[in-house]
């Protein structure tokens, strides 16, 4: 009795430890395709882009499936795609439109015509791509969702 639970326990070890080994030669090795290593100046390139700015103050281009922050200096604006959706978390910013409607605000239930203040808080969406987003005044921070252009 004693036996078979000794060969058991020891049948047991082995499998884990074969099924640790497999995992870790499933993630692959440093550098290899399925982990590459990647160059800091390229990570701090994508950094930048996600925050919204690049050291040549040019535009910025992004899509995201699902929100996400992004920070964006004072004076500079942020153009949607059709059904991007923005909200702004932090700072100042007005509504950019398109010469004829502007950008709709779900919370509050309106359009937002250019040069209107955005409020805090409030989900925006764009609902074509034909030039409408927002302008910030102070340093921002907005969550978006869709593609967008920072100019």
């Amino acid at each position: 009795m004693k036996q078979n639970k000794i060969v058991f326990i020891i049948s047991l070890v082995i499998l884990l430890l074969a099924g640790s080994i497999a995992v870790a030669a499933a993630a692959g090795s440093p550098g290899s395709e399925d982990d590459p290593v990647v160059t800091k100046s390229y990570v701090d390139q994508r950094i930048a882009e996600l925050k919204g700015s690049n050291s040549s103050g040019g535009a910025v281009t992004g899509s995201a499936a699902v929100f996400q922050l992004v920070e964006v200096e004072a004076g500079r604006k942020i153009i949607g795609g059709a059904g991007t959706e923005m909200i702004l978390r932090g700072g100042e910013a007005t509504a950019v439109d398109n010469g004829v409607d502007g950008i709709s605000d779900l919370t509050a239930g309106v359009d937002l015509k250019g040069g209107t203040t955005v409020t805090r808080n409030h989900h925006l969406l764009v609902p074509m791509a034909d030039g409408r987003g927002i302008q910030t005044k102070l340093k921002a921070w907005v969550m978006i969702k869709g593609e967008y252009s920072i100019e």
